[in-house]
C-alpha cells in the first residue's frame, strides 16, 4: 500500500499516519524526521543538506527527492510506504511519479484531511507542553491531573509561541496557500480522496478507512 498523507496542523494527521503504517505494516516516512536523521550521518547527500539547513535555507527540491527516492529502495518500503510531508510542490510530486512510474507503480491513496480553520485553531492553542519533559497536554482533550503541572514529572506547563491563536491562524492560511497546487494536481486522481477532519479522532479513521479498504 502506498499512502501519501496530507493536511494541516492540528487535524490529527500524525496519530493517523501511525495508525495506518501500523495497520499495513509500511514505514511511516516524514521528510522532516529524515533531515534532522541526517545530522548523524556524514554521507555526501547529508553534508549538502545540512550545509542549506545550516544556513537557514529549505533543502533544494532535486536533493529532497533524491533522499526519497533513496529512502523507497530500502528494504522495508518494499511493500509500501506512507508518506506525510511529502510531496510539498508540483517539483516533488512529479518526481515521485516518475520514480513510481519506473518501478511499474503507483500510489494507492492520497488522503487529504483538513478541517475549520476555527477548529483547527483551538485544538493547537489548547496545548500545553511541560518545561522540564516535553510531555504534551490540552486544556480540552488531554488535562493534567493538576493544572499547570504535569502528571510525569510535575514540571511546569507552557503555552509554546508556536501555538499561540494568532500564530497558529497565520500558519494555517499560510499552509493552505502553499498547499493550494498539490491538491490541484492530485484532485482528479481515483486515488485521492477529501476526508472531514472535523470530527474526533476515531471518527476521522473510520473515514479514512472507508475509502482505503
Amino acid at each position: 500500500m502506498n499512502i501519501i498523507l496530507i493536511g494541516p496542523p492540528g487535524v490529527g494527521k500524525g496519530t493517523e499516519a501511525k495508525r495506518l503504517a501500523s495497520l499495513f505494516h509500511i514505514p511511516h516516512i516524514s521528510t522532516g524526521d529524515m533531515f534532522r536523521a541526517m545530522f548523524d550521518e556524514e554521507t555526501e547527500l547529508a553534508k549538502i543538506a545540512k550545509a542549506h539547513i545550516n544556513r537557514g535555507e529549505l533543502v533544494p527540491d532535486d536533493l529532497t527527492n533524491k533522499m526519497v527516492k533513496e529512502r523507497l529502495l530500502e528494504k522495508d518500503a518494499q511493500q509500501g510506504f506512507l508518506f506525510d510531508g511529502y510531496p510539498r510542490n508540483i517539483v516533488q510530486a512529479k518526481a515521485l511519479d516518475e520514480f513510481l512510474n519506473s518501478r511499474g507503480e503507483h500510489m494507492d491513496a492520497i488522503l487529504y484531511i483538513d478541517a475549520d480553520v476555527d477548529l483547527l485553531s483551538a485544538r493547537i492553542a489548547g496545548r500545553r507542553v511541560c518545561k522540564s519533559c516535553g510531555n504534551v497536554y490540552h486544556v480540552q482533550y488531554k488535562k493534567p491531573n493538576v493544572e499547570g503541572i504535569c502528571d510525569e514529572c510535575h514540571g511546569e506547563l507552557y503555552q509554546r509561541k508556536d501555538d499561540m491563536e494568532d500564530t497558529v491562524r497565520r500558519r494555517l492560511h499560510i499552509y493552505h496557500d502553499v498547499t493550494a497546487p498539490i491538491i490541484d494536481y492530485y484532485k482528479n486522481l481515483q486515488a485521492f480522496h477529501a476526508i472531514d477532519g472535523n470530527g474526533n479522532i476515531e471518527e476521522t479513521h473510520e473515514k479514512v478507512m472507508n475509502v482505503i479498504v
